[in-house]
């Protein structure tokens, strides 16, 4: 590996944490990921080979360790997380517009939205169907008490609710940008179905770990 020759941390920092991908990598982690298949589910774009080459980069240096069939943070990996959201609210501050529309994946989103459900107040099953109508879409939101997954081909499920829009705007909502709530009433998000499932979604589901900087920024401008 080239270095900068230059004796600095911070330049050490950057060898260890500069390469692409490496910091989404300890996003993910610090958020939750800690399989390989999700690794790779929430990075789509990073192949197998380089996200493997990564994480055998972090563990070399210290950050990551095998854990059985997955992977954790050590402590100066988990140390991180002051610079990876650091990164987030400088981001949201400075540097985030409105979305291109190659940040637009419906896949990406649906898997991160079933790993940010709370399903510790639901006491029964109930499948959501998740409409994009701009891309012609449909996805099953599938919670239950202490588990959420996403279909991406029709489960035979009872549908109790239908969360319906644009792409755009489910992205905007996750990211913290508009409330659920707030783009239910001014009907840019049709949220229709039994009365239990749609008074509890806005609850259950708990956003983007990086709403609260989105938030924080779009209230300081």
């Amino acid at each position: 590996m080239r270095t900068y020759a230059q004796y600095c941390p911070i330049v050490r920092a950057v060898e260890v944490l500069g390469d692409r991908w490496t910091l989404l990598i300890v996003r993910d982690m610090l958020v939750g990921a800690s399989r390989f298949n999700e690794l790779s589910r929430g990075l789509p774009g990073l192949s197998r080979a380089l996200l493997s080459r990564r994480l055998r980069q972090l563990a070399n240096a210290g950050l990551v360790q095998r854990n059985g069939d997955g992977y954790t943070l050590t402590p100066p990996g988990l140390a991180l997380r002051p610079l990876v959201f650091g990164l987030a609210d400088w981001g949201a501050r400075y540097a985030f517009g409105d979305p291109r529309a190659d940040e637009l994946d419906p896949e990406v989103l649906m898997w991160w939205m079933h790993g940010r459900i709370d399903t510790g107040t639901l006491s029964k099953r109930a499948n959501i169907e998740v409409r994009i109508q701009d891309r012609r879409r449909t996805f099953w939101l599938v919670v239950e008490p202490g588990d959420a997954s996403i279909c991406y081909t029709d489960p035979g499920l009872e549908v109790d609710a239908v969360l319906a829009s644009d792409i755009a705007t489910l992205y905007r909502m996750w990211e913290g940008e508009v409330g659920l709530l707030d783009a239910v009433r001014a009907g840019t998000i049709e949220l229709t179905g039994s009365r239990w499932v749609v008074r509890g979604l806005p609850g259950w589901l708990k956003l983007s770990p990086v709403a609260e900087h989105v938030r924080a920024a779009k209230a300081d401008a």
